[in-house]
């Protein structure tokens, strides 16, 4: 007999657990991992007065965790030696981009242990960085005929095309995050004022326009695909068990697909995010100003916006001086 596949194992376990949520099967209550106390506390922390949502708050606690068997279990013993040695070591054995969000958890943590005075002020800075010069590249972006290719290749016949097109359309236009999409709510749509409220990073509410386009797909949607059951999410699997998904890189996978149906081969990147600095660039490119394009995509720093300035090429040419000649 062959193996199953992994989809079917998937597929299998959700339909486990629907039918626990129904109470027709009995549902194995999950042991908790055994968590370090401090380290409890720094989760609680980060929940209370960060505002991070769950699944990062799992991941710091889940990174830090790691650390503690080289790091020691008392934090007064903690010196920067120790704490620069853990992180090296790490990074000779995981990705950078992994070393670089454990890197972040642990400056964390010890910002938390000694505002408790557990551990010596300033062990934060002792946690060399990670290289990364994400700004060095060009953004990562379709043409807007890539775009439109993009969104009409989803089957309106099929519900599940249906609610892919409203989630294209809602990258595209808004440059929304995976995030942003995955955890929107039919109460965060405002019809009569044609608004649409979105969560961002940290828990931050912003109320964002909605696109002529964008509201006529997304109602179309919720009129005649999103499956009639009582779930706040606005966008549910199209197939049995009707829920929400489970993680924000569904929306992630969404897009590939797309991009597979389309005949994409070329793309930059597969993920969301593409279609987000797809949405930058149009702006860019149609006479926004990198103040309003920051706004739009709810960026922090003025530095993030300024990497969408790479891609205009016609300004650049009138700033760019001319290369020296041989003296």
């Amino acid at each position: 007999m062959d193996r199953p596949s992994g989809k079917y194992v998937n597929r299998a376990r959700r339909f486990a657990r629907f039918l626990g949520t129904l109470g027709l099967v009995p549902v194995a209550a999950p042991k908790p991992a055994a968590v370090d106390p401090f380290v409890a506390r720094f989760g609680e922390w980060l929940r209370r007065h960060r505002g991070l949502s769950e699944r990062t708050i799992a991941r710091h606690v889940r990174m830090v965790s790691r650390l503690l068997p080289a790091l020691g279990a008392d934090p007064r013993n903690y010196d920067a030696v120790r704490v620069r040695a853990v992180i090296l070591d790490e990074g000779r054995r995981c990705s950078a981009a992994y070393v670089k969000t454990m890197a972040m958890a642990l400056r964390g943590y010890l910002r938390f242990l000694a505002a408790r005075g557990e551990c010596r002020l300033g062990l934060d800075h002792a946690v060399p960085p990670t290289p990364d010069w994400r700004l060095s590249a060009l953004p990562r972006y379709l043409s807007q005929d890539d775009v439109a290719r993009l969104i009409e290749a989803c089957d309106l016949s099929q519900p599940r095309g249906i609610r892919d097109r409203a989630i294209l359309l809602l990258l595209a236009r808004l440059g929304l995050r995976a995030h942003d999409v995955w955890a929107m709510e039919i109460s965060d749509v405002d019809w009569a004022a044609g608004m649409i409220r979105v969560r961002g990073k940290r828990r931050r509410e912003v109320r964002l326009p909605l696109p002529q386009e964008a509201g006529d797909a997304l109602l179309a949607y919720i009129e005649r695909a999103r499956p009639s059951v009582d779930a706040p999410r606005v966008f549910l699997r199209s197939m049995a068990p009707f829920a929400a998904f489970a993680t924000s890189s569904i929306i992630s996978t969404i897009v590939c697909s797309a991009l597979r149906r389309a005949g994409t081969t070329n793309a930059p990147s597969q993920g969301a995010h593409l279609l987000r600095h797809s949405a930058a660039t149009a702006m860019l490119r149609a006479g926004a100003t990198l103040e309003t394009i920051g706004a739009v995509l709810r960026h922090e720093s003025p530095d993030s916006t300024a990497h969408y300035a790479k891609v205009d090429v016609m300004t650049l040419r009138l700033v760019a001086q001319p290369w020296p000649k041989d003296v």
